[in-house]
Order: C-alpha cells, then sequence, then structure tokens
C-alpha cells in the first residue's frame, strides 16, 4: 500500500479509550483503517512496563504507536525499545493541549519550537525501522496559524517527515480545557487543504469534524491523502467504521451482531488470562447508538460486565436486548 493510500482513513490516538481492546473492536469492521495507540510516553517506555504499555494483537495490523515526548534521546530509546512489536507507524504527538502534556514539555506546545521538533523526529528516525509521522495542531494560543503551520511543516519535511495528521483547531493552552479544546476553537479545513496543495509532495491528513465515511469521502475528494476519524469512532463505531473499508474499493461490510459475536473469543481469551468483562465491553457501548435496544445493550454492560465473574453471557444477554428490539 503506498503512502497516499494506508491513511486513507484512521482512528484517532484518544487518551483511555483507543487502548488494545478498543483497537481490536474497531480492526473488526473496518480491515483497512490505520489504528493508533493511545498517546504513550517515552519515559514511560524507556523506565517502565514495557510489555504492558506496547503489547497488541496481530489481528490489529496496520497499528501505529504514538508516542509524547521533547527529548530526542529519549524518544529515540523508546523508538528503539519498541522496535521488536512490530508497530507499522510511529508517530510523534504534537497535538494534545492537556495540562499534564505541557508540564511535560511535548504535546502541542511543541508547535512553538519546530526546531527541537526536527531534532526529535530526526533521532526517531534514526531508530526506526518504519515511517516517523506527526500529528500537530494547525497553531496554538496567539500564533497566526496562516504563518505558522506552513513553517512547521516545511521545517519538519526537511528533517525527513513526509505524513502530517493535522487537527484542524487551534489548542488554546491556556483559559481552555482538553474537552473544549476539542469543540470551541473553530474548525479551519481550509487550511489544512491549502497545505495540501502546496506541499503536494507530503502525504496531508486532516483530523476534526470528520465523523463517518460520507465525511471522510467528500474530504478526501478534495484532494487531501487521508483522513482522521475521532471521538465519533468511539461514541458510534459502528456509524463510523462499517463500510469505510470501501474509500479504498474494498466491499468489506459487516453487521453489528457479527462484530459482537466475532468479539466473543478474544473476549473468552481475554478472561481466561485473568482479564475483566468490563475492560473490553466498555468500549463497545457505542456499537448500537441510535438504534432500537441500544439502552438496553448499554444497560446490561454497564451494569453487569464489572462483576465478579462476568464473562461471555453477559455480552449475549446484552445482544438480546437489541434483538428483541429489532424484531
Amino acid at each position: 500500500m503506498n503512502k497516499n493510500q494506508s491513511h486513507r482513513l484512521s482512528v484517532a490516538p484518544m487518551m483511555d479509550w483507543t487502548d488494545r481492546h478498543c483497537r481490536y473492536f474497531h480492526r473488526l469492521m473496518s480491515r483497512r483503517a490505520m489504528l493508533y495507540t493511545e498517546m504513550v510516553t517515552a519515559p514511560a517506555i524507556v523506565h517502565g512496563p514495557k510489555a504492558r504499555l506496547l503489547d497488541f494483537s496481530g489481528e490489529e495490523h496496520p497499528v501505529a504507536l504514538q508516542l509524547g515526548g521533547s527529548d530526542p534521546r529519549e524518544l529515540a530509546a523508546a523508538v528503539r525499545i519498541a522496535r521488536p512489536w512490530g508497530y507499522d507507524e510511529v508517530n510523534l504527538n504534537c497535538g494534545c493541549p492537556s495540562d499534564r502534556v505541557q508540564s511535560g514539555c511535548f504535546g502541542a506546545v511543541l508547535m512553538k519550537d519546530p526546531e527541537l521538533v526536527a531534532r526529535c523526529v530526526t533521532a526517531m528516525q534514526a531508530e526506526a525501522d518504519v515511517p516517523v509521522t506527526v500529528k500537530c495542531r494547525i497553531g496554538v494560543d496567539d500564533q497566526d496559524e496562516e504563518a505558522v503551520l506552513p513553517e512547521f511543516i516545511e521545517r519538519l519535511a526537511a528533517a525527513g517527515i513526509s505524513c502530517f495528521i493535522i487537527h484542524a483547531r487551534k489548542a488554546w493552552l491556556q483559559g481552555l480545557s482538553p474537552k473544549e479544546n476539542r469543540e470551541i476553537p473553530p474548525l479551519n479545513h481550509d487550511l489544512v487543504l491549502r497545505m495540501k496543495a502546496r506541499f503536494s509532495g507530503l502525504t496531508i491528513c486532516l483530523n476534526g469534524g470528520v465523523t463517518d465515511p460520507d465525511s471522510a469521502r467528500a474530504l478526501l475528494g478534495q484532494g487531501l491523502d487521508g483522513v482522521m476519524l475521532g471521538r465519533a469512532a468511539y461514541h458510534d463505531p459502528g456509524h463510523s467504521l462499517i463500510g469505510a473499508d470501501g474509500l479504498w474499493g474494498d466491499e468489506h461490510v459487516v453487521t453489528r451482531e457479527q462484530v459482537v459475536r466475532q468479539m466473543l473469543p478474544y473476549i473468552g481469551a481475554h478472561i481466561a488470562e485473568g482479564g475483566r468483562l468490563h475492560q473490553i465491553t466498555r468500549h463497545m457501548l457505542g456499537l448500537f447508538h441510535g438504534l432500537p435496544g441500544a439502552r438496553g445493550w448499554r444497560q446490561v454492560l454497564s451494569t453487569k460486565a464489572s462483576r465478579d465473574g462476568a464473562g461471555e453471557d453477559v455480552v449475549l444477554e446484552a445482544l438480546a436486548q437489541v434483538t428483541r428490539a429489532a424484531a
């Protein structure tokens, strides 16, 4: 798959959401979408429990590891450590606006220091055997995004980065919460489209305001190389991901019930290894969003999945709420 195809649709890295269980679930709905890990900090990989942070199922491919950090040597060490896991891409977070990210001097605050980012990605590429990409905002705080974004892209392209995923909103590092930063700053799709026209040789992908394959197709039709789904893929995954492989001309389509039943062996294996049902089913609550029985589906999983001994039978009980409502 060439560079302009692998990112046609992706699911954003989302803290506390896109863990390995969530990604496996999403993969059942789309065989093609690029999936991203939650952001993992470079210090955590260097000093922490590596297997717990990096393990994933082979069925998740293509899957990208997103790193947070601002120390080139530490980021390089994290890339080197992660190499045996076989991720398809390593991505540097230059877009997250949370307080804890700012205090560590990484995430969106890096938009203010493209020279440091260039040193980081150069160090990462030296240790990587897969592409290194960057996810960024259009700017932060009072920056003039019309000037800052092209300068940022140009500097990192000179450092060897050929793929950018751009969240088409500014990040306000003071005065807005992370949640507000996902909703209040206005979307500027036009600026990202102009970046693609200006940097035609780069892979330019847009994040922000994309909810389903139709909105993705419209943006791809305007010349973008890729679009990234965010919260919509989590809260309404069926609508967002089922049928999305059509963006590649792939007719792979499953029903929501098929997805549930395909999850059962994975759930059984997780429980057999000492895992808890709710660790997986918390990601599945939105599968039937807007459909008859969705409330019953959520209620059964929300109330019973965290109980001791809860297993596949709880999932089937929740599914029965949907099938009865649809009958």
